[in-house]
């Protein structure tokens, strides 16, 4: 059977034809205090290749606070657009880290920025990006929005809806959204669903308020879930309940 078929034929059975997946730089570091921890890496790789290998369409945006904290650097005294434009550029080294990875599993990827840097990735533009998912290649998105003031949450989210995306897919250390911090409160409760408007009247944190509300806006759903867990992708992909569910 042709390829294409045979790829067509097994993506009717993933629940989403296409996703964006938004990683944070710090989930990059792995046991580290900074940095890449290149094996957290590839297991990241395995896991996209195991839902690409199925014939979904993946996009992703990866954050840069591993490496970069523009609104750390701001709160030392630096200035403010320097400081994000330094983070956008952390994003990128992300970027191509979580692309070589990919490249060594066969994967064909391609890297848009919204700053332009052509020798070693392609500027952002919305029909090349589409046409490179419809074609089979992972795209990654780095620096962000090009703009200061903005996060790559909401990068991620304007991202998403401009590729007509199915879901967010928010991969973190935490398995889901809870009444409060797990962390610091042993009574919080996990939700497996919850609408956008409980997320406001709860005051929960699930990303910056511009992102949250663009999602909103545009009816798209997120699911925050433990990317750290193997398989953890895939269970999603085949629309098993992982993670939260935040909806209309």
């Amino acid at each position: 059977m042709p390829l294409g078929k045979s790829l067509s034929k097994t993506a009717s059975y993933m629940k989403y034809k296409r996703i964006l997946l938004k990683l944070s730089g710090e989930a990059l570091m792995g046991d580290q205090n900074y940095g890449i921890d290149i094996n957290r890496v590839a297991q990241y790789a395995k896991d996209i290749k195991e839902i690409h290998d199925k014939g979904m369409e993946v996009a992703i945006v990866i954050g840069g606070g591993n490496i970069y904290r523009g609104l750390s650097a701001e709160k030392a005294g630096m200035d403010r657009v320097q400081a994000d434009y330094m983070g956008m550029l952390a994003t990128v080294i992300n970027s191509m880290a979580l692309q070589d990875a990919l490249e060594k599993r066969a994967i064909k990827t391609r890297l848009l920025t919204a700053i332009k840097m052509e020798q070693i990735c392609e500027p952002f533009i919305r029909r090349r990006a589409v046409r490179h998912l419809e074609k089979g290649r992972v795209v990654i998105f780095g620096a962000g929005t090009g703009n200061p003031y903005f996060t790559t949450d909401t990068a991620a989210s304007l991202r998403a809806i401009e590729i007509n995306a199915d879901v967010v897919l928010k991969g973190t250390r935490v398995d889901g959204i809870y009444t409060a911090d797990p962390l610091k409160d042993p009574t919080a409760t996990r939700f497996d669903e919850i609408t956008f408007q409980d997320v406001y009247n709860r005051g929960l944190n699930v990303m910056d308020m511009t992102a949250f509300t663009l999602c909103q806006e545009n009816k798209l759903p997120i699911i925050v879930f433990d990317m750290n867990k193997p398989g953890n992708l895939a269970a999603l992909a085949n629309g098993e309940p992982v993670g939260t569910l935040v909806r209309e």
